[in-house]
């Protein structure tokens, strides 16, 4: 159902044409057939004018630009696919390296699925959105999150976001989507700068170094804050699928 409803929206979307344009030209239509009862040569000039337009505008935007959308779609479903197998790895290393995510694995560990992994780190994810900033600093896996492993992770994953941003096609992405997306990139930088800051205290192990940790940790808290808003709100978009996705035809849900 949400693909559905994600894949209307973007038919809705692709117009390059207002849909108040189309509203117009037919409310316009109708007042010029209401109006032939009094000057009836003119009301079919004006009318045969604006069924002109209303047909310009139509081979404009169907005929060229939706038929350009058409083509790409097989374009489209790579960089969908792109943008979830990213989220998802993404959702992976916040639950592990900022909360110290572990599965609670029941019966065989060798036969635990990782569709039961996953539906864990869903619900992992979600019950840590609905904590204030001051209980998810609580909840932060300092060891590993202020670390110099997990400072160059948070920062590739930056880093390949903003080139799926800046890709050739990204023209063809959903303005939410997009907006989403630059703010996960710049949340993830914010993350990296409080992990440098919180590494300070390693150079200035004097009584400055207490302060430069609580300052890292609180920043971190805040940015996790809207992170997990982010990475929720991409899941229930569909940008979450692990790889192998691909070999079952994209299906985002």
């Amino acid at each position: 159902m949400k693909v559905r409803v994600r894949k209307f929206t973007r038919f809705l979307t692709s117009s390059q044409v207002p849909f108040v344009v189309y509203g117009a030209v037919a409310a316009a239509m109708v007042c010029i057939w209401l109006l032939r009862r009094f000057h009836e040569d003119f009301a079919f000039d004006l009318l045969a004018e604006l069924i002109g337009v209303a047909f310009t505008v139509f081979i404009i935007d169907t005929l060229l630009v939706r038929s350009k959308t058409r083509r790409w779609r097989i374009v489209q479903e790579n960089v969908d696919y792109l943008i979830a197998r990213t989220i998802n790895r993404l959702r992976d290393g916040v639950a592990l390296r900022a909360f110290q995510f572990e599965p609670e694995v029941s019966g065989d560990s060798l036969s635990f699925s990782d569709e039961a992994v996953r539906s864990q780190r869903a619900a992992f994810l979600l019950r840590l959105s609905g904590l204030e900033s001051g209980a998810l600093t609580e909840r932060l896996f300092e060891k590993e999150l202020f670390s110099k492993d997990s400072y160059a992770y948070f920062n590739e994953k930056s880093e390949e976001i903003w080139g799926i941003l800046n890709m050739k096609y990204s023209e063809y992405l959903e303005p939410s989507l997009v907006a989403l997306l630059i703010d996960l990139h710049i949340r993830l930088k914010d993350v990296c700068g409080y992990i440098r800051h919180y590494q300070k205290a390693e150079r200035f192990p004097g009584a400055s170094s207490g302060r430069y940790r609580e300052t890292g940790r609180r920043g971190a808290g805040r940015e996790f804050v809207e992170i997990l808003r982010i990475l929720n709100a991409l899941k229930e978009m569909g940008y979450s699928r692990p790889p192998d996705a691909m070999a079952e035809g994209h299906s985002l849900s």
